[in-house]
């Protein structure tokens, strides 16, 4: 299992981006929903947690093939989901993921907020992060890749309307107030032989990418979501997660897809996809007639966007 902790600091309080954070990920799930790939929300209800309090549990399911590397696909069938538990316990989240046909699959997000820049070495309360691990993410200056950039998300641009914040400059860190980090503490295991170092480097390299995209977004759309109060937002929430799912879903029954708790398969499993899956200790039988297969228990937070 590879290990390590995200900082990523922001120009907002940890009161802000409560209300930042929820907007962004229900209008980057939307965007990003379209032609049978997206995000689609399963449940999204209260939770009293018995340390935590109280919370939201969200659960998704992420359709995403066309996003895989070419060495991955040989494994996976064309048509899949991840599937995305979320806790949300403010200023502390959890969030796991996991793929129903690989058992060996999971990943981990504990998240906690803080109003400082990043200098807490023990944000969780146990075991602190090796220095090694740890990684600070500048949403200014760091590099994502191309397609994902905006000029309008560009924060050497960004100059807000309501808040007169804007734009960053180098080393802004170090004095911007207001100022927060998010602590984010990713685990992820794929206990494959022969798969295990590339996956779960693959997975952190597209998790730095994903962090790094999202806070500059939550960022850049500080005058949309800015003044929200609670219920305002969670509204909002409400309205994107129809749009969404309507997206998804209308790709899929367009492309001939059902859209049933576990998706079909569109071709046969070949020998080579068969001796791979039993390396994972996944059987072929439940994969032998898609038509009567079942949704396996529930798993147990990639965060469609980690919050």
């Amino acid at each position: 299992m590879l290990m390590k902790e995200y900082r990523i600091c922001m120009p907002l309080t940890v009161d802000e981006y409560r209300i930042g954070q929820l907007y962004m990920i229900s209008k980057h799930s939307c965007e990003q929903s379209g032609g049978g790939e997206g995000v689609e929300v399963v449940k999204n209800e209260l939770q009293v947690h018995p340390t935590h309090g109280p919370g939201q549990l969200t659960e998704k399911r992420i359709y995403l093939n066309s996003k895989l590397p070419s060495w991955a696909k040989v494994i996976v069938p064309r048509f899949f989901y991840v599937t995305e538990k979320a806790w949300n316990f403010y200023p502390y989240t959890i969030t796991e993921y996991s793929v129903s046909f690989l058992p060996r699959f999971s990943i981990r997000i504990e998240t906690r907020f803080e109003n400082n820049n990043g200098d807490n070495n023990n944000v969780f309360g146990d075991t602190p992060t090796p220095a090694q691990n740890v990684s600070f993410l500048d949403i200014l200056s760091d590099p994502i890749p191309e397609k994902h950039y905006k000029e309008s998300e560009d924060l050497s641009r960004w100059q807000s309307t309501k808040t007169g914040r804007g734009p960053l400059q180098k080393g802004w860190r170090e004095d911007h107030e207001p100022i927060m980090c998010s602590y984010k503490r990713v685990q992820c295991s794929f206990d494959v032989y022969g798969f295990q170092t590339k996956t779960e480097e693959f997975i952190h390299r597209n998790i730095r990418d994903i962090l790094l995209v999202g806070h500059r977004q939550a960022v850049a759309w500080t005058d949309e979501w800015h003044g929200l109060s609670l219920e305002e937002v969670r509204e909002f929430e409400r309205t994107m997660q129809e749009k969404t799912n309507s997206k998804v879903k209308s790709s899929q029954n367009n492309t001939g897809q059902l859209a049933a708790p576990r998706p079909a398969f569109s071709r046969s499993i070949s020998v080579t996809d068969e001796r791979s899956l039993k390396k994972m200790g996944v059987t072929t039988v439940a994969f032998s007639d898609p038509s009567t297969s079942s949704v396996p228990p529930g798993p147990i937070r990639l965060n469609s966007t980690p919050e």
